[in-house]
């Protein structure tokens, strides 16, 4: 596989997850500043991480499944 493929598949996902968390998100009536009260992370982060800019690592998606009462498994469909 080439790399400019890599690239596009990590931001398809990256994209996918952002909508499922914002999505999720949103339907618990839950706002980026409570997800910042839970997790201690920054807004900006949780923003660029909701419209795909941003990776986040298995570590940071247990802790917005955590902060959502979701599974991980959820947040990554």
């Amino acid at each position: 596989m080439a790399i400019e493929d890599k690239l596009g598949t990590m931001k398809t996902v990256s994209k996918r997850f952002g909508v499922n968390l914002k999505r999720i998100r949103t339907e618990k009536k839950m706002s980026q500043g409570d997800i910042i009260k839970v997790t201690g992370m920054d807004r900006g982060y949780i923003s660029s991480v909701e419209n795909g800019r941003q990776n986040p690592t298995l570590a940071t998606i247990e802790k917005f499944a955590k902060a959502l009462g979701v599974s991980m498994e959820e947040l990554m469909k």
